[in-house]
């Protein structure tokens, strides 16, 4: 067997709209093909020696072990290599469900598609089921477990931690959208202008001096003590020739902890003697220059959770233990304890796995024992100096017994310190007593509290401390969203993007769009390229300053990794043309029209579809929509206009010279088609279909036709305004047009548009693409054939695969079958290519260069009409 490719699916795609987090792995069985699971000797029975708990798969029979129904009848190894990487992911911990298999159109070669938790674990498992299944097939030995602890690793390297994984689940619960922006825990919420940021437990609303006041804990505790809230008595010092007279100051027993540290580092508790001091000061002065020295409260040790200067949560923390039991040593009982179902690797879960290190043997020698101790029977002995749960310690909740007057005074301290999201940890005999009066005192207080402990407590009630976190970032009334129109389909996107744009940035919104051509927000263009993937759309969306996004969406970037937003307010589908057809597993334009229905499958229930009426695929995607529809034409007597408008829909029609926009019987036109610049005084039918999906679209969002007119009418082709979309320069003697069309639907538009240009003489430079399919790169020359009297052909880009020669040798069988005596010439380099043919042009020659490299032809082009204007 031969993995061919693994892509990652990171939101809706072609496989799902809902399930957004999938892998694709391509591949090849190779022999497999023709030998299905029943005719391996021994394979059903090694399957379920390995894998026992795929019982629980229930597959196409839908009964409890109906994989093993499927394989004891015969299946194709891609489809157990599907189950076998479900299996294992769940089997290190994150629970999988969703998996198929499909043939990709060649003998052998299928697609595998299952989901992920952590796209490195997903990637990861994609190749060990396969190493898996391989082992399978041979009978040979394999050790799962080294994969299993391998993806256990590779889980906690990137997952995100029980706090910020709490308020993603919170956020996901409102709908509201997040990006993760770093490889830690730095989220965004919200797109746009709408974003807020966080990060752990720090929000956009935490104060950097509050953060830097709780992070000096000699600075927290003056402050508290000014405000007369109890506290530790206590010194800093940053020398060693003061530890004597700090311990004489505060006296045993001791507390040593570093100034600035955090999540209990370099801590040390009820240090009795000097010997004990001196070590725990070097051990606090590992992280810190400053060491905190306080006096040893006897008691619990509480923390208590306050969220927006409100109480949210309290917790009883005890360091991680082992009761004796007169028999076991405390390595055996440290061994039991982590037999705990409850407790995991790293955060997986509620408790997490008692370790043994430094810190351990530490305590231990305090009290004389080592790890193979016998503890005395209900003797409980602490192995760690600190509560942390991940260093094993446990949590009680007791938020519903805290006294009134220890709110009060948390809620204050939030206040004091400035901090939105606020620790505060107490020591006291309990918190439903007054400190005051139970000696009870704050230690310190924490930005960037774990909320671990409160969500997911040993003991007592669980906690949603996420919501109120939500509930402030997002207050009633506030949006986390900016509008979205999406446009995708086979030609006209990126003008019909561009033209949605000027309309939005007309209506006053700052907006940012994504085009073949390059990123832009506002008129500044940021980025230069083909931006139509998912990386270009979370560009925008992560833009703080964008109010409006309108993202040009190509067929690849969906195939390679989905959509780059989950939900659109309108999406446009141009139409449905063979273009880039026999790539990625797309042979039909029923394949194609799969792909770009994802756009329409993403948008807002109460959102529109702008579809094309005149394509029989566009139609067909509408049928399936589960939004609004609203349908445009160039034809008013469409069948599909018809019926729509007669059940009251909208849509938009060229009739009568003018862009009109129909609801139900009424008719309310934009603009005459003639004073539109976009369509050359009416002349290019294919620049109408762009207006009218433009115009629609402006319009089902809500813009009014004033707006739409005015705009229609200030948006003018151009080389700035619209790129490699005919742009034509006016020489003295001839003229030159600049066109994106590199598909045989695109040619013919050319085609039609220049039956309208009085020309004598007609040139045509051409090119193919090597990724086409044969005929395709064919039809492009019998196209050309048909409308120029002279046509180079170059080919120095976009081999893709393919030998210059043999794409050239293509297009003149294209142009041959049309025409034998076709004039025609060939000269590799565009920019040669280009100068060849104004070297040639005669007095009224319309000159039309159908590029893929749109900078270099229109930079060469205007260079020449700037000499010849004396520029």
């Amino acid at each position: 067997m031969k993995i061919v490719e693994v892509k990652v699916m990171r939101g809706p795609n072609y496989w799902s709209i809902r399930r957004r987090k999938l892998i694709v792995m391509k591949l090849d069985i190779e022999e497999l093909e023709y030998k299905p699971t029943n005719e391996i000797d021994g394979f059903l029975e090694r399957l379920q020696i390995m894998f026992p708990h795929m019982m629980t798969h229930r597959c196409s029979p839908n009964v409890e072990g109906g994989f093993f129904i499927r394989v004891k009848e015969g299946t194709w190894m891609g489809h157990v290599i599907e189950h076998i990487a479900l299996e294992i992911q769940t089997l290190a911990g994150m629970d999988c469900g969703f998996g198929r298999t499909r043939g990709t159109g060649t003998k052998g070669i299928y697609n595998v598609v299952f989901s992920y938790m952590e796209e490195a674990v997903g990637t990861y498992a994609a190749r060990a089921s396969v190493r898996i299944a391989d082992a399978l097939v041979k009978g040979e030995a394999y050790h799962l477990d080294e994969d299993i602890h391998k993806m256990r690793e590779l889980r906690e390297e990137v997952r995100f931690g029980p706090s910020t994984g709490s308020i993603i689940d919170e956020a996901e619960a409102h709908d509201i959208p997040y990006i993760r922006l770093d490889s830690q825990s730095l989220v965004q919420l919200g797109y746009g202008k709408n974003q807020v940021r966080f990060r752990a437990t720090m929000t956009n609303h935490t104060s950097s001096i509050a953060v830097d006041l709780a992070s000096n804990k000699d600075e927290t505790k003056r402050m508290l003590l000014e405000a007369a809230i109890p506290v530790a008595k206590g010194v800093c010092i940053s020398s060693f020739d003061d530890l004597e007279d700090a311990i004489e100051k505060v006296g045993f027993p001791l507390v040593f902890k570093p100034l600035d540290g955090n999540h209990g580092k370099g801590a040390s508790i009820n240090v009795k003697t000097k010997e004990e001091a001196i070590a725990a000061y070097d051990h606090a002065k590992k992280y810190s220059r400053k060491i905190i020295i306080e006096k040893f409260i006897v008691g619990y040790d509480f923390r208590v959770l306050v969220i927006n200067h409100k109480f949210i949560a309290a917790a009883l923390r005890e360091p991680a233990h082992v009761m004796g039991d007169g028999v076991s040593s405390v390595k055996q009982l440290i061994d039991e304890e982590n037999k705990d179902p409850r407790r995991g690797y790293g955060h997986e879960n509620v408790l997490t796995e008692i370790s043994i290190d430094r810190e351990t043997t530490e305590q231990l020698a305090k009290k004389g024992y080592t790890i193979d101790t016998v503890l005395a029977k209900g003797e409980k002995c602490y192995l760690k100096g600190t509560a942390n749960l991940s260093t094993g310690g446990t949590s009680t909740d007791v938020t519903d017994i805290v006294h009134p007057h220890n709110i009060f005074i948390c809620e204050r301290i939030s206040r004091v310190i400035g901090l939105d999201i606020c620790g505060i940890d107490i020591m006291a005999s309990n918190l439903s007593e007054p400190l005051e009066s139970n000696g009870g005192v704050v230690l310190e207080v924490n930005a960037a509290p774990g909320f671990r402990m409160h969500l997911a407590p040993a003991q007592g009630l669980p906690r949603n401390v996420a919501a109120p976190v939500i509930e402030m970032l997002y207050p009633n009334g506030k949006s986390c969203r900016i509008p979205i129109i999406a446009v995708t389909g086979t030609n006209g996107k990126t003008t019909t993007t561009r033209l949605i744009a000027h309309i939005v940035k007309n209506n006053g919104y700052k907006v940012g769009f994504t085009t073949s051509d390059g990123i832009y927000v506002g008129n500044s263009m940021l980025t230069k390229g083909d931006t139509t993937g998912p990386v270009s759309a979370e560009f925008i969306l992560k833009d703080p300053t964008v109010e409006f996004a309108v993202l040009e969406t190509a067929r690849g970037g969906i195939l390679r990794s989905g959509l780059g937003f989950g939900r659109c307010d309108v999406g446009v589908v141009t139409n449905i043309q063979a273009d880039h057809m026999g790539l990625s597993d797309i042979n039909t334009l029923e394949d194609m029209a799969k792909v770009k229905g994802v756009v329409v499958e993403s948008i807002k229930r109460d959102g529109y579809a702008v579809l094309n009426a005149d394509n029989k695929h566009c139609v067909d995607i509408g049928k399936n929509a589960s939004c609004k529809i609203a349908y445009f034409s160039m034809d008013e007597n469409n069948p599909v206009i018809v019926e729509h408008c007669k059940n009251r829909g909208i849509a938009c029609i060229y009739e009568n010279g003018y862009i009109t926009i129909k609801k139900g019987d009424w008719k309310f036109r934009v603009e005459k088609v003639t004073t539109i610049p976009l369509t050359f005084g009416g002349r290019v039918s294919f620049m109408i279909y762009n207006v009218l999906a433009a115009t629609l679209a402006s319009y089902v969002y809500g813009f009014t036709i004033e707006d739409i007119r005015m705009s229609l009418e200030t948006f003018i082709p151009s080389s700035a305004q619209t790129p490699g979309r005919m742009n034509i320069f006016d020489f003295k003697e001839y003229k030159v047009m600049i066109d994106f069309a590199h598909n045989a639907d695109g040619f013919r538009g050319i085609k039609e548009f220049l039956s309208t240009v009085d020309s004598p003489y007609k040139i045509g430079i051409i090119t193919g693409t090597g990724d086409r399919r044969d005929d395709d790169i064919r039809d492009l020359g019998r196209i050309s054939a048909q409308m120029f009297d002279h046509i180079i052909i170059r080919q120095d880009k976009f081999l893709r695969g393919r030998q210059a020669e043999e794409i050239v040798k293509l297009l003149v069988e294209g142009i041959n079958e049309v025409n034998p005596k076709q004039s025609y010439e060939y000269i590799p380099k565009e920019v040669e290519a280009l100068k060849h043919a104004l070297s040639i042009a005669k007095p009224g020659t319309f000159i039309t260069a159908l590029s893929d490299v749109i900078d270099n032809a229109i930079d060469v082009v205007q260079s020449y009409l700037d000499k010849e204007r004396g520029l």
